[in-house]
């Protein structure tokens, strides 16, 4: 009786190299993630502005951004804070330069008197440029 021989075959070789797939998938989805959010961090306090064809930014060096919400909280450079406070930190910005501008952003909700309070706080101040901040119309279909 002969015995055959019994070979092994040989596997298949490991493979040595990196599958790439996978890491550009992932960096995609980051990518698509950091493109939705970077928008949504120019500023933290929602807002429902009027809309006016003279809505357009300016180039100011100086200014300082006073914002009225829906409820009626102040907040001075998205510092909330009461109207004696606002008054301290709007003499404070006119102590460090007079040409300072105050960017008034008011949601379209916030009574008239509270604004003319405002404004009247940052003329106190010595601050005379007041820019009242507002969106361009959206386009007709």
């Amino acid at each position: 009786m002969s015995f055959g021989r019994l070979e092994r075959s040989r596997g298949p070789e490991p493979m040595s190299d990196i599958n790439m797939t996978p890491l550009v998938d992932v960096m995609l989805v980051l990518v698509v993630i950091f493109i939705i959010t970077a928008p949504l961090l120019g500023s933290s306090i929602r807002l429902d502005l009027p809309r006016t064809d003279a809505a357009k930014p300016d180039e100011v060096r100086n200014w300082v951004t006073v914002v009225l919400d829906k409820g009626g909280g102040i907040f001075l450079d998205d510092q909330p804070m009461g109207l004696p406070q606002l008054a301290e930190g709007l003499v404070q910005a006119a102590q460090r330069n007079a040409d300072t501008e105050v960017q008034l952003r008011a949601d379209q909700a916030v009574p008239y008197g509270r604004v003319v309070e405002v404004m009247g706080a940052a003329q106190k101040a010595g601050l005379n440029r007041i820019g009242f901040v507002a969106q361009p119309p959206q386009p007709a279909r």
